[in-house]
């Protein structure tokens, strides 16, 4: 009876592993030598070989940061006896650093803000009467993942929208899509897209942002048409994604905004079901900024006039 040929098929896994790792222990460490501290080149392979292995891996992992400074790293990692875990947690950590700062400017370029605001430019000694405990909270912005919303109100002039923008910033800070416009930016964006028959689909696209900043609300009252497409924004936001509104009009004006005080009932009800609303008050901080020029400077009148 002829003995049983051995089997000439693949390798079996563990027989790859096995081999894999023979390979690596071949080639040596990378960084450095068999006590796991970083050190010196891998026998066998030169600079410019690895150089042209990492541009090419970095590239295609979509990471120039780390194809940027994984060498000055190295030389680093040598120098002070980093191990190998330390050594890529750096790597990475730049890597991760550079991408939420990209990612960072990428958000707050696309949320079109007129202006950029924060929270720390903000005179609180203008407005007493403001909690700064709630504001505090909301600079956390954890209610933009809980799909919250925060409401500004008071007359022209009293910081609202640089509170508003501050909290967009914030929000953006925390990775989140924001996009801002003004009331009437938003009823004009609503209507172009119902003549064109692709309102659904517009305020679909509009839930990809985790927070609608919706500036000047009750300037100049809205029509019909306007306030049923306000109207449209606000209960596709409920519940689904958080709205931040500043008006100079309090909730029992907004009937003479949206000429119609059931619309107006029904929009408020929404909006504030899961929100902060605080009121702002006071002077306006442009008029009182001029009163406190002129009186440092009479001779201010005479320069303008």
């Amino acid at each position: 009876m002829s003995p049983t040929p051995r089997s000439t098929g693949p390798a079996r896994p563990a027989d790859h592993d096995r081999s894999a790792d023979a390979a690596t222990r071949r080639r040596g460490q990378t960084l450095g030598g068999d006590d796991g501290k970083a050190g010196g080149q891998a026998p066998g392979r030169d600079g410019a070989e690895v150089t042209s292995q990492m541009a090419y891996l970095t590239r295609v992992l979509k990471a120039p940061t780390i194809g940027a400074v994984w060498a000055d790293l190295a030389q680093v990692a040598r120098a002070d006896g980093w191990s190998h875990e330390e050594y890529l947690a750096a790597v990475l950590a730049r890597q991760v650093a550079d991408r939420e700062a990209n990612g960072t400017a990428l958000r707050t370029a696309g949320a079109h803000f007129p202006a950029i605001k924060t929270i720390e430019d903000f005179n609180l000694d203008h407005q007493p009467a403001l909690r700064r405990d709630i504001l505090a909270h909301l600079a956390t912005t954890t209610f933009v993942p809980a799909a919250g919303n925060v409401v500004f109100l008071g007359p022209p002039g009293v910081g609202k929208s640089h509170l508003a923008i501050a909290l967009g910033i914030k929000a953006i800070h925390a990775g989140h899509p924001v996009l801002f416009d003004t009331a009437i930016g938003w009823v004009t964006r609503l209507r172009q897209a119902h003549d064109q028959a692709r309102l659904p689909q517009e305020l679909r696209r509009l839930r990809r942002y985790r927070l609608l900043i919706i500036d000047e609300v009750g300037y100049i009252p809205f029509d019909q048409h306007a306030a049923n497409l306000f109207f449209q924004l606000i209960s596709s936001r409920y519940e689904q994604g958080s709205v931040l509104v500043t008006s100079n009009m309090p909730f029992g004006r907004w009937g003479e905004i949206f000429g119609d005080d059931v619309v107006a009932a029904a929009m408020i009800d929404r909006l504030v079901h899961h929100a902060e609303v605080l009121t702002l008050s006071g002077d306006s901080y442009r008029t009182r900024a001029r009163r406190e020029l002129l009186a440092k400077d009479p001779a201010t009148t005479n320069r303008s006039t």
